[in-house]
């Protein structure tokens, strides 16, 4: 019988890109590269991102440097006229009068086609520069977005006909921070108002790694039902990576401390992983 084996990559902003980075270099410092070995890889957000570099061609040392030498990050943009601080305000208040996460999420995507944020076009270009390539990988690759009008879940692949850049910026398009993407006349958010890893969609893989930035009440359940039927190993940010995530995710400053750390989690990890990933 086939193994198959599945990678998660979830939200966590700016620094949930430096962190996952990190955590994959230093995986693979202790000689599990997960990347080339897994059968799906599920990027949520900032694991897009994370997920499109790895299919890039660039080693894990490439784009972790991309992550901690200035000369070579990305050039970003501040949100327009509004703190993570006001958006995570309203986003809890919304989740506290909405028991229906459909209905959740189809305020929240309200709330993001309401936003005064950033032109798209220019957003979609901070986008672009984060890829080192912008064709989609010959291996399954999976992204998450959300419609922002029905609330319902839309999975990018290399078949859906939407070029990768685009599907990367819909899944990391943060309601209240920065604009919905458009694709086919229907505006995308962040597929982290799903859940902020979407573990859940690797049901079915036998063994499966899941790297979660953001804290998320429903990962816990994701977890246990995903455990019913393969061997599931899960990294969350230790006292080190939370810490150097600092009170603001999305401030370009967080990369470099956010990769250190999440390479020393990695190599510290890797002894647990390896009994998981095989």
């Amino acid at each position: 019988m086939t193994t198959t084996r599945a990678l998660v990559l979830g939200g966590g902003g700016l620094a949930g890109i430096a962190w996952e980075t990190g955590v994959l270099a230093g995986l693979a410092e202790k000689g599990i590269d997960v990347a080339p070995t897994a059968d799906h890889v599920i990027g949520t957000s900032a694991g897009a991102a994370v997920a499109a570099q790895l299919a890039s061609g660039l080693t894990l040392p490439e784009l972790l440097a991309r992550q901690t030498d200035p000369a070579l990050q990305n050039a970003e943009l501040a949100p327009a006229g509004v703190s993570v601080e006001e958006v995570l305000e309203l986003w809890f208040k919304l989740a506290a009068e909405s028991s229906d996460p459909l209905e959740l999420r189809r305020r929240l995507g309200g709330m993001a086609l309401d936003a005064a944020t950033v032109p798209e076009a220019a957003r979609c270009e901070v986008i672009a520069g984060r890829l080192p390539r912008h064709d989609w990988p010959e291996w399954p690759l999976t992204l998450v977005a959300v419609d922002a009008r029905s609330g319902g879940t839309r999975l990018f692949d290399r078949h859906s006909g939407v070029g990768l850049v685009d599907a990367v910026a819909a899944s990391c398009a943060v309601p209240g921070i920065w604009p919905p993407v458009t694709i086919g006349g229907v505006r995308y958010v962040d597929g982290g108002i799903r859940t902020s890893a979407n573990a859940d969609l690797a049901a079915g893989h036998d063994r499966i790694l899941v790297l979660a930035p953001m804290a998320d009440p429903s990962l816990e359940a994701e977890i246990a039902g995903l455990r019913r039927t393969a061997r599931v190993a899960v990294i969350t940010p230790d006292e080190a990576s939370a810490a150097a995530f600092g009170a603001n995710p999305l401030d370009p400053a967080v990369r470099a401390p956010a990769a250190h750390a999440g390479l020393a989690q990695g190599r510290r990890e890797a002894a647990a992983v390896a009994e998981v990933w095989g």
